[in-house]
């Protein structure tokens, strides 16, 4: 099936808040909380997300902190299915491995527990917003190097410039909004 895109600026579009350079100059942030703010929104948000991911066969729902950490519970939640916390280094309290990877404006770590999945079973990673790629394939790197497989990618928000989707190669990508 080919990635699935939705033209939802009404809903949704008008609810993201562009914020000029920050967290440096030259970056245009994408701001999800006025989304998040307007229940009406979010709630189609989620809904149009669960349309996305309908025909992804996936055991889990990963979401990567910290906003992903809302729009992925949010999706468990409503399609039934178990949340695995992927989180900044030294937040998670137990045996876990970790991530570094560099984004645009620096480098960061992320973690998660060892036993978040079982080896063979299809994870589905959700954050709010695909940039340049970075975050999401470290995510998968952890999934994968567990054990487990990703089933794909779920977005709120892509920055197509940034050519994120390149990065995670030829797994399954749905986004709600793309500038």
């Amino acid at each position: 099936m080919p990635d699935q895109i939705y033209d939802v600026q009404s809903v949704i579009g008008s609810r993201i808040r562009a914020i000029p350079n920050y967290p440096k100059p030259g970056i245009t942030f994408r701001d999800i909380t006025p989304l998040l703010k307007d229940g009406d929104a979010f709630s189609k948000s989620i809904d149009l997300l669960a349309d996305a991911v309908s025909e992804y066969r996936f055991d889990y729902i990963s979401g990567i902190e910290a906003r992903g950490f809302i729009i992925a519970s949010a999706l468990a939640y409503k399609l039934g299915t178990g949340f695995i916390p992927i989180r900044k280094k030294g937040k998670l309290p137990f045996d876990k491995i970790a991530k570094t990877y560099t984004l645009e404006y620096g480098d960061e770590t992320i973690e998660m527990h060892k036993d978040s999945v079982e080896k063979g079973s299809d994870v589905l990673v959700v954050d709010d917003l695909l940039a340049t790629g970075g975050t999401a394939s470290a995510a998968a790197d952890l999934i994968k190097s567990l054990g487990a497989n990703v089933a794909g990618f779920a977005f709120i928000v892509e920055l197509s410039a940034l050519k994120g989707r390149l990065r995670l190669g030829s797994h399954k990508i749905s986004s709600l909004l793309i500038y």
